[in-house]
């Protein structure tokens, strides 16, 4: 099971707030194109199990795609897909929306097209992919591998890895930096939340945002210490 508190703690955390802790870092995370589907403002966090996809090859496992994923997943987890970017034949579809669900799966991501949208929307599932396609899979895509290192966008994904997504778009976090990202977006969140409360109380936002303004900040933070 994914574990709560990392849960918790990350939902504190918009993509944006993320994405710029991972630059602090010098780390890359943010992939773009990845839209909600099915749930715009839905917030979702949580820790990645993975599927590949590609051309349908003889060698191949004779196995539905994503359904060895949905099987591995635990409560909370979420499942990424990566389709290469394909728009033109969906990679992911509502009976596996429906037994993500059964599963506990707290979202779904698609590095290309999905179907059934309306059946994972009516599902309560999020489901975020670059387009939503009817024409299935069946004999255009086939499942290579799950709980596999995949590529999102040109993104390294790893099987384990934790991700936020929201209506900005989706960001990974390597699960070996997760403790020290989570800590620069905390720093990175109480900054900001301090300067939004300067702007609602009148602060003209030309000094809120302003070199001077987080100088006082930091000064602040300091004191505080």
């Amino acid at each position: 099971m994914a574990d709560a508190g990392i849960v918790k703690r990350l939902q504190h955390f918009d993509s944006c707030t993320v994405s710029d802790a991972l630059d602090k870092l010098g780390l890359t995370g943010a992939v773009s194109g990845l839209s909600p589907l099915t749930l715009p403002g839905r917030r979702i966090a949580g820790r990645a199990v993975t599927v590949k996809l590609g051309a349908p090859l003889p060698a191949l496992p004779k196995r539905h795609l994503g359904a060895g994923a949905v099987m591995a997943a635990e409560p909370g987890d979420i499942i990424v897909v990566e389709h290469r970017g394909r728009t033109d034949v969906s990679g992911w579809g509502g009976l596996l929306s429906r037994g993500a669900v059964g599963k506990g799966v707290a979202a779904v991501i698609v590095d290309g097209a999905c179907r059934d949208v309306d059946e994972s929307r009516d599902l309560g599932l999020p489901v975020f992919a670059r387009a939503a396609v009817p024409v299935t899979a069946r004999g255009r895509v086939a499942e290579h591998d799950y709980n596999c290192p995949i590529t999102i966008a040109g993104l390294a994904v790893s099987p384990g890895d934790w991700l936020v997504a929201d209506g900005s778009g989706v960001v990974f976090i390597p699960a070996a930096r997760l403790e020290q990202v989570i800590a620069v977006a905390e720093d990175i969140l109480a900054r900001e939340t301090l300067m939004a409360r300067a702007i609602d109380a009148g602060v003209p936002i030309g000094q809120v945002m302003g070199a001077n303004y987080e100088d006082m900040l930091k000064r602040t933070e300091k004191q505080d210490d």
